[in-house]
Parts: C-alpha cells; sequence; structure tokens
C-alpha cells in the first residue's frame, strides 16, 4: 500500500549516520541525496524512506512507528547492534514476541530525532 514515507530530521548529517547504519545492516542502502534530503531504498532513485531537513523537525506522537522489513534473523540483530552503536536508544533487544505471532522476530529503537523505528521478520527460523 505505501510507496514511500518521508521522516523530518533536525540534522540531516546525524540522521544519515544513523540510517546509513540501521539499514546497511537490513540490506538497504542510499538511492539518492541532495543538500536537503537523504533517500533509501534498493533501486537507483526509487527511495522507499525519505529523511528531509527540516527546522524544528519532531517525531510523530505516541503510537506512530516505523517497522522495517528485515531479510533474516540476523539482520535484526545487526540492527539492533548499529543503532545502538550509532546514537540511537534501546526501545526493545532482538528477539521474539509470541504476543505479536510465533515466529514474528523483531527489535526496537529510538533515533536521534525520537521516531520510533522497528526491524521485523515474520517468518519461521529457517535453520
Amino acid at each position: 500500500m505505501l510507496h514511500h514515507i518521508s521522516l523530518g530530521v533536525a540534522d540531516l548529517e546525524v540522521a544519515g549516520a544513523f540510517y546509513d547504519a540501521v539499514l546497511g545492516a537490513l540490506g538497504y542502502r542510499r538511492v539518492f541525496e541532495d543538500a536537503t534530503a537523504i533517500g533509501y531504498g534498493v533501486h537507483e532513485g526509487k527511495d522507499k524512506l525519505c529523511l528531509k531537513q527540516r527546522a524544528g523537525a519532531q517525531a510523530p506522537g505516541p503510537g506512530f512507528h516505523l517497522a522495517l522489513a528485515a531479510p533474516t534473523r540476523e539482520a535484526v540483530d545487526r540492527f539492533h547492534v548499529a543503532a545502538l552503536a550509532a546514537g540511537g536508544k534501546d526501545n526493545g533487544p532482538a528477539g521474539l514476541r509470541p504476543g505479536y505471532g510465533a515466529n514474528y522476530y523483531a527489535a526496537f529503537v529510538v533515533d536521534p530525532d525520537g521516531h520510533h523505528v522497528e526491524a521485523v521478520i515474520n517468518s519461521p527460523d529457517p535453520s
């Protein structure tokens, strides 16, 4: 349903470093950038997540979070480690969330701008 989403950020350089790390752990990369925005995705010029420099940017209120698709449980683990190393705050370590389903494996962080971000895979562990 969603084509892309944009997040307002107070400091594009700080936010870009954070999202380079966490999205890189999930297999995504910068697909465009200019002086006021950075886009992430898989294909050049086709962003799925865009960071936009905005004065006074604030994270959305309670209830909003961004859930990012992870290809493996190991990628969720890497996401969480990368987020904490890049200045994010822990909001729930990587692991199974049986309350969400038998195979729901996720990690939760808060980015430097206060956006709540999750990495998730919801499929059986292949091992």
